[in-house]
């Protein structure tokens, strides 16, 4: 008879969950219209793409010309069901804040009021200032960024606890996931997280659980204060992998125009070792293509299919829960439609990305 004492059982994995940037950026403010024109949303810089070379993937058109307004509730309602039914575990809304003054806060500040979807979410705070060059950069700032003091940063924590606290949040070990873009910008940068974690456990949490983000910006080191990094990909591989061999020339295009091979990229992402850190959450992106925004200066990403992306993020799936025992992992993005990074089904593909997602969890679930 075998003795119970001395059996032991191996310690069973947790499942990586997926995480989806999301976008808010479809319904118009005030802003975008005094900055872009009357009626801007994502949609105006998506629908007027053109190609560049034969065969270029663009203009990028919604399934069935669905090109919704997010301050409907029931498109956030469609996403959510859509997502869910897919092995999307939860959407990662982008925040923007600047020292008291929000910017496409509506759908958002919606979902937080009306408890619906009933969907898992975080937040990353995007804190860069907004420019006209949509990277950034320095150039022609349209919203500037400060951080300012105690004063400003118990304002913004006022506003970030009312979406910690719902039970919708994504929590790592009972503490609110919260994801801060570039934290190197920031001037007082622990002293704030210090004091958002002590306002925290004052409102009867047990501290932020905060995240920062591995992105494509020079130079990239991890930050000790953080709990944990997620890679952003694939801006992360591209600025910090080791093959740097991602170029290939354009055939057929005037002038100097390259792409970045797909296939490269993601083998990059694959076989690096990447930072060390306390708790990694891996990244992952469909495609990739933001010419819609830059025009022929922008970036792209050539070669990317369904079937590829299925069989990567598969890869991806299994380091994140068998090497590094991420219990998330972060796909760029649910609707970057200007970037061409979106899981939401198009006209060409249908629902075959999401139908890769769904697949690929399977294989390592």
């Amino acid at each position: 008879m075998t003795n119970k004492s001395n059996t032991f059982k191996k310690k069973q994995k947790k499942d990586t969950k997926i995480i989806a940037f999301y976008l808010p950026q479809f319904h118009e403010v005030q802003e975008n219209n005094k900055w872009w024109g009357k009626g801007f949303t994502e949609w105006s810089n998506t629908k007027k793409a053109k190609p560049l070379f034969n065969n270029h993937y663009q203009p990028r058109e919604p399934y069935r010309d669905f090109y919704y307004d997010l301050t409907n509730p029931g498109v956030r309602e469609w996403q959510a069901n859509l997502a869910k039914k897919y092995g999307i575990y939860g959407f990662c809304y982008y925040h923007y804040w600047f020292k008291g003054r929000r910017l496409l806060e509506r759908p958002f500040n919606e979902v937080l009021a009306s408890g619906k979807p009933d969907f898992p979410f975080c937040l990353s705070w995007a804190n860069e200032p907004w420019t006209r060059n949509w990277n950034g950069g320095s150039r022609a700032i349209l919203m500037p960024q400060n951080y300012g003091d105690k004063k400003d940063w118990k304002e913004h924590f006022n506003y970030l606890i009312k979406a910690f606290k719902d039970d919708r949040y994504i929590c790592v070990g009972n503490k609110p996931l919260f994801v801060i873009y570039r934290p190197e910008l920031i001037p007082n940068l622990i002293n704030m997280m210090d004091y958002w974690d002590k306002l925290a456990k004052q409102q009867g949490l047990e501290g932020i659980y905060f995240v920062q983000t591995f992105n494509g910006f020079r130079p990239l080191a991890p930050i000790n204060r953080f709990d944990a990094a997620v890679e952003f990909e694939p801006h992360f591989t591209l600025a910090h992998g080791r093959n740097n061999n991602f170029w290939r020339k354009i055939k057929g295009f005037s002038g100097e125009k390259k792409f970045i091979d797909y296939d490269r990229i993601w083998e990059s992402i694959l076989n690096r070792n990447t930072f060390q850190h306390k708790k990694l959450f891996l990244g992952a992106f469909n495609d990739w293509d933001n010419t819609a925004r830059m025009q022929a200066s922008g970036t792209i990403y050539h070669g990317a299919s369904p079937t590829k992306f299925k069989s990567y993020l598969s890869r991806q799936i299994y380091r994140a829960k068998n090497v590094y025992d991420s219990e998330f992992l972060f796909i760029n993005a649910w609707n970057e439609w200007a970037e061409g990074a979106y899981l939401e089904p198009d006209k060409r593909y249908k629902y075959c990305y999401l139908e890769a997602v769904s697949d690929a969890l399977k294989i390592n679930n």
